[in-house]
């Protein structure tokens, strides 16, 4: 009852602010947005599209998911309510802390959006979330203490929202690799500037300056974005890639599905593994423009004409409708075509 209560004031709240909002927002100018000091890669992009203070998915502002929409939704009956309750589904845990004194180039699920991975002789972490996220539980266990967490070259931010930004994970990282860079989206850079962390902002089809040895781009996807009240899409969100002289990785964020992953395969050409969202799909009111289900997910990785489909943002956090164990279910069927790789956590994927 108190987790109902503290959610029921937090959307009064937003729905308050929203309301003033609206009642008092500033003249809005359209204006197309990126960082000129990064390479862009599509010759023809002039920018993102932002409209007021928010970026956009398209050339029009995107329509917001109300407070009153998901207060509607928290309080309406879920059709799989019984079947959720009754799923037993867990992910499989592996204490494992040798990767991170391994040379060996690899892929290693840390549970929801959060990848290591080591490629031409770098170390990156992705959305780097490793406990609870506001009220909402981690249903699963670490591989590592996040303390362990050290030599870390690059963070990879998709967006803002707390289930891939996550303040208290990245305290801990940033406190034990004070040389890390974080390669972020657009204006997401309160953060990182304030606490001296280095960082670059990039925009779609912007190419990040790393390594002779090591390319990083920031690509598109279909989301928006959000940590408070009055900040709706005020920093971008997006995909990457990550791309060494023979492996070419990319991770989706959160994205609902679209056509720009057959444009990501038109620029990168073969994906050797494909990291993708399959979870937080229902409503479908709610999570269609926002999250890929999982045979959504299987056709991005076609799309983006990949070899090794790796899903992830699953089962580590209850965010949806959906029982914990309804992605993995999905996919099973369709694992005959032997593309897709389910990690455990913690467990380790050479390259």
């Amino acid at each position: 009852m108190k987790i109902l209560k503290k959610i029921g004031l937090l959307l009064l709240a937003l729905i308050i602010a929203n309301s003033i909002y609206y009642y008092v927002k500033p003249e809005e100018v359209k204006q197309l947005v990126k960082n000129n000091s990064l390479e862009t890669i599509n010759k023809d992009w002039k920018g993102n599209v932002k409209i007021g203070n928010e970026f956009s998915n398209g050339e029009e502002k995107d329509v917001q998911i109300m407070p009153l929409d998901i207060l509607k939704w928290k309080l309406s009956k879920n059709p799989q309510a019984t079947e959720k309750k009754e799923d037993t589904f867990r992910l499989n845990v592996v204490e494992n802390q040798a990767f991170l004194h391994s040379n060996k180039d690899m892929i290693v699920w840390l549970g929801h959006a959060t990848f290591f991975i080591r490629i031409a002789g770098k170390t990156i972490l992705t959305d780097p979330v490793l406990g609870d996220v506001s009220f909402i539980k981690r249903l699963t266990g670490n591989a590592c203490a996040t303390d362990s967490l050290k030599n870390i070259d690059y963070i990879l931010l998709s967006h803002g929202h707390r289930d891939h930004f996550d303040k208290p994970t990245l305290k801990t990282i940033f406190k034990n690799n004070v040389d890390v860079e974080a390669l972020i989206p657009l204006e997401l850079n309160a953060y990182f500037d304030k606490n001296n962390i280095k960082n670059q902002q990039a925009g779609w089809y912007q190419k990040y300056k790393t390594t002779a040895d090591l390319e990083i781009y920031f690509m598109p996807a279909r989301h928006w974005n959000r940590r408070g009240a009055l900040d709706f899409n005020k920093n971008l969100w997006g995909s990457f890639i990550i791309k060494s002289k023979d492996k070419t990785i990319y991770f989706s964020g959160d994205t609902a599905y679209g056509s720009h992953f057959k444009e990501i395969s038109n620029y990168f050409g073969k994906i050797d593994y494909s990291l993708l969202s399959i979870g937080a799909y229902k409503p479908e009111k709610i999570m269609k423009n926002t999250h890929m289900t999982p045979l959504e997910a299987l056709q991005a990785h076609n799309d983006l004409n990949g070899t090794v489909f790796i899903p992830m943002h699953f089962a580590t956090y209850d965010l949806s409708d959906e029982p914990i164990g309804e992605p993995v279910r999905i996919l099973e069927k369709k694992m005959e075509n032997n593309t897709i790789k389910f990690l455990d956590v913690g467990e380790e994927l050479m390259l």
